[in-house]
């Protein structure tokens, strides 16, 4: 098998007596899409920030790329493309004078390199705009041309979808998927449930821990204790109440117009009717639900 991209052994660090990441270990294999799921303040840029040598651990190791991460950190660099949670933007400088300056800091003056860079993200109608001008997707497509200009093996992405609308965080996903199949491996943090989907692997973290980490299929079949329901019931607030309390029911909660609940496997539906009925409730429609990566985040939260 070949060598891990990124090994993280123990990674710790602490702000005082605050720990903001707590003995982690993980692998990221060459090629992969990591994603790294948790609320913020959770310590998912600050692990970024450990492996990219920018932080140095206060315990543990880690290697990226084959590098001591703190020790080597600017061999990483030079190989690593990294895009911040805050664009790194020059807002008076024009989409193709801020590619032209962040390549020149890697060393290149090739203008058919930057030329292609610019249609790797399809950003190249704008090449005129000042950065200031220039939407959040836009801004977005503009930030990852630059984490991509130097053409790195290893990306990664702390957030990068925050802020934008869910038409450009498809774009943005349909091109890690492309970069992916170039053999790119992609490290990416998000706090958007659905967009972990999208990952070969999911990490977990909460307050600094990594609770799990394992492909989404993985992680639904092993973390949540149940079957999962979708219940159209009213009231809405005593059909909450009701099941709070109802026999069988792991755990419930509001999700838009419905209440979204976790039974104990084998629970049948005439019996969860039953009991709905009985509390003198209306159930308009009871069905099966397919499990989430919140339900799994909600399950190992809870433990």
């Amino acid at each position: 098998m070949p060598e891990p991209v990124v090994i993280a052994e123990n990674l710790t660090r602490r702000f005082g007596d605050f720990v903001a990441v707590d003995h982690v270990n993980f692998t990221v294999a060459p090629g992969e899409i990591v994603g790294y799921l948790g609320p913020n303040g959770s310590g998912k840029t600050t692990t970024i920030r450990m492996l990219l040598g920018l932080l140095e651990p206060s315990e543990g190791r880690a290697s990226v790329l084959g590098f001591d991460a703190f020790r080597q950190s600017e061999e990483i660099r030079a190989r690593a493309g990294y895009m911040s949670q805050k664009f790194a933007l020059y807002d008076d400088l024009t989409v193709w004078e801020n590619l032209v300056f962040y390549a020149g800091v890697y060393g290149i003056r090739e203008k058919e390199r930057i030329e292609a860079t610019l249609d790797q993200v399809e950003v190249g109608e704008h090449r005129l705009d000042l950065a200031r001008d220039l939407s959040a997707g836009w801004r977005q497509r503009l930030a990852m041309a630059i984490a991509l200009v130097h053409r790195p093996k290893l990306l990664f992405l702390d957030e990068p979808t925050s802020g934008v609308d869910p038409a450009a965080r498809r774009v943005f996903w349909d091109l890690i998927y492309a970069l992916a199949g170039q053999g790119v491996t992609i490290f990416v943090t998000t706090h958007y449930m659905d967009e972990a989907e999208y990952c070969e692997r999911v990490g977990i973290m909460r307050e600094g821990k990594l609770l799990a980490l394992d492909t989404p299929a993985v992680l639904k079949a092993r973390a949540i204790p149940g079957d999962v329901w979708e219940v159209h019931a009213s009231p809405l607030q005593a059909a909450l109440d009701a099941c709070e309390t109802g026999r069988g029911v792991l755990r419930v909660g509001l999700a838009g117009d419905h209440l979204r609940l976790i039974t104990e496997r084998g629970l049948q539906q005439e019996q969860l009717r039953a009991g709905l009925a009985a509390s003198g409730l209306t159930v308009a429609r009871l069905e099966r639900g397919e499990p989430t990566l919140e339900d799994v985040f909600l399950a190992l939260a809870r433990d």
